[in-house]
């Protein structure tokens, strides 16, 4: 659906439930984006693949354009309760560092401001996750509020078209 120069992204479906769970059962990864049993994570990807088919954006598993090999997830989510598109980003950690989830967010974001017309985009990091705190830095995200998603604090970011 989405390409880079060095990756494809395309919507997250329950037949991706087996990495879903092995994506988050490292524990650096599910530090801040928590883990799942196979049955969580079908029920998530269902959740996902109702919000394509609803909104018409969701998240996205991320592949090397050489390989094949699925090495992340990065798109949209829409919060009901707070009324906020956000992008999200999550690498497994042998692909941390190569400016992967940069890219990636880079390329969702183009596609929320541009086809899907959106005028805000929000990023919901937990405390103390500095990398993606600097992934958000870079793509020009500035704190929003401080706030509470998954009953965690976290700081919300926001950028505007």
């Amino acid at each position: 659906m989405l390409t880079t120069d060095r990756l494809r992204l395309r919507p997250l479906t329950p037949h991706d439930a087996d990495w879903w769970v092995h994506l988050h059962a490292d524990e650096e990864v599910g530090r801040y984006v928590g883990h799942y049993t196979h049955a969580q994570a079908t029920t998530r990807l269902h959740d996902i693949q109702q919000q394509w088919t609803e909104r018409g954006h969701g998240l996205c598993a991320v592949e090397l354009r050489t390989t094949g090999e699925t090495i992340g997830r990065c798109g949209l989510n829409w919060w009901e309760q707070f009324q906020e598109t956000e992008i999200g980003w999550t690498f497994a950690r042998p692909h941390w560092g190569h400016g992967y989830a940069t890219e990636a967010a880079r390329a969702v974001l183009d596609w929320g401001f541009g086809p899907l017309g959106l005028d805000r985009i929000t990023a919901m990091i937990h405390h103390g996750n500095t990398g993606s705190t600097a992934v958000a830095a870079r793509l020009g995200f500035t704190p929003l509020r401080e706030d509470t998603v998954l009953d965690r604090p976290c700081t919300v970011y926001a950028l505007d078209r």
